[in-house]
């Protein structure tokens, strides 16, 4: 039987649509590097806080593992995400991706991470900080995503940046600032704005946390950040932390747990079985995939949430 021509066309036409389907599929989840134009950003706001010595490359973007990246940036901005003001209960967080301060994991650690908190009625700030240049092509990307991952450490002590972060610093502090001073525009209650950050994003929350003269926040979160011991400043925020025990970062550490609750400091440290590194919101088939509404419920019962 000789089917007609116009049959044939239709097999044809949904084989080719089939197999476009899964060549996206499979580019969505593998871990493959590929080139992604620089997406839109009507909402972010320049914070004005200057460049990044040495860089000679623009600010460009790539796609890992289905989620967007940005690197080689050297001028910050800020995002802002506001709640439905019916839902919207003044507190603010700012949120701080990771990517080993070579790059931003802006979808699955920024923008994502924005979105679940104006769910939650909280009024959400992206902050894209500048980072080291990673060189102009891909290769030169893959061999600085290289040495960041060669250079995770081992033993008994987590790494620490080998640079200095006074530009991420600042960009924070802008950031910060900012948001103060637009606060009642942006309905945040200026007495509730925390910060939470993931890997790189978590150590620069930190690192606000115990060197920002500016910054008074009110709640941190880092999320799967480095575990090393810290001296915890007196006037300390309440800190929620997760991270999973298959996490290069974790290595049966809990020193900066132990800092906070030596300190006298509210802590709240949840342990996953697995979850790996860069969950984000969470991942198939992780334990870890819970932490986001355990981090809610901590700020509900701390009074965080309470609109005022």
């Amino acid at each position: 039987m000789t089917l007609p021509n116009t049959v044939l066309n239709l097999t044809k036409s949904a084989i080719f649509t089939l197999t476009l389907a899964v060549s996206a599929t499979a580019i969505a989840q593998d871990g493959k590097i590929y080139p992604l134009d620089r997406p839109d950003e009507p909402n972010a706001i320049p914070l004005n806080t200057g460049g990044v010595e040495g860089q000679e490359n623009p600010e460009s973007w790539f796609r890992q593992w289905g989620d967007p990246m940005a690197r080689n940036i050297s001028e910050a901005t800020l995002t802002p995400f506001l709640p439905d003001p019916e839902k919207a209960n003044g507190a603010a967080v700012i949120v701080a991706p990771g990517g080993g301060f070579r790059w931003l994991s802006m979808g699955n650690e920024g923008w994502e991470v924005a979105e679940a908190l104006n769910e939650q009625g909280i009024a959400a700030f992206v902050l894209k900080y500048r980072l080291r240049p990673t060189g102009a092509t891909i290769e030169d990307l893959e061999r600085s995503m290289n040495r960041t991952f060669s250079s995770a450490g081992s033993g008994d002590n987590p790494p620490r940046p080998q640079w200095d972060l006074s530009n991420q610093l600042e960009d924070a502090e802008a950031a910060y600032d900012m948001i103060i001073e637009r606060a009642e525009e942006w309905g945040v209650d200026t007495d509730r704005i925390g910060m939470i950050g993931f890997s790189a994003g978590a150590g620069l929350t930190m690192h606000c946390t115990l060197n920002s003269e500016k910054m008074k926040l009110a709640f941190i979160g880092p999320i799967y950040g480095g575990m090393g011991p810290q001296e915890v400043p007196e006037d300390a925020p309440p800190m929620f932390a997760a991270i999973a025990t298959d996490d290069f970062l974790f290595r049966g550490q809990f020193g900066v747990i132990e800092s906070w609750h030596k300190a006298g400091v509210p802590v709240e440290f949840h342990l996953y079985q697995n979850g790996g590194h860069g969950f984000g919101l969470g991942n198939p088939d992780r334990t870890s995939n819970k932490w986001f509404g355990s981090f809610i419920y901590w700020l509900e019962v701390n009074d965080f949430l309470e609109a005022k």
